[in-house]
C-alpha cells in the first residue's frame, strides 16, 4: 500500500469545503460574495491552525452546527461572533467601507 504525501492530503483537506463554499454562491452578487469571501478565510485560517470546526467552536463560545453555518455561507454571522472567531483564530478581524461611488466632496474637486 502507497502512503499519499501529507501535503496532498492537506491541499484536499482544505480545497474541499472552500470548492463546496465556490460552487454555492454566485460572486456577482455583492452581498453573497462577502459571505463567501468571510466563509473562505474562516474555513483556510481554521485548517491552517489545524481545528476542527467543533474546536474552533469551543475556543469561541458557540456551537459547532453555528460555525458549520458560517463555513457553508448559510447564515451571515455578527458581528460579535466574527470577533469571537477572529480571536479564536489569532487573526484580526477588519470590517471597512468603501465607497462605490465619489463622495461629495470628490464630485466637487471634479
Amino acid at each position: 500500500m502507497t502512503e499519499r504525501p501529507r501535503k496532498s492530503i492537506r491541499a484536499n483537506r482544505v480545497n474541499r469545503p472552500l470548492q463546496r463554499v465556490r460552487d454555492r454562491f454566485s460572486y456577482d452578487d455583492p452581498d453573497k460574495r462577502l459571505l463567501a469571501e468571510i466563509a473562505e478565510q474562516v474555513i483556510e485560517q481554521r485548517i491552517a491552525r489545524d481545528l476542527s470546526q467543533k474546536e474552533l467552536a469551543d475556543l469561541c463560545a458557540t456551537s459547532q452546527p453555528a460555525i458549520a453555518r458560517l463555513e457553508s455561507g448559510a447564515r451571515p454571522a455578527r458581528i460579535d461572533t466574527l470577533q469571537r472567531i477572529a480571536s479564536a483564530l489569532d487573526c484580526e478581524l477588519e470590517v471597512r467601507f468603501r465607497p462605490r461611488t465619489k463622495t461629495k466632496e470628490k464630485r466637487n474637486e471634479d
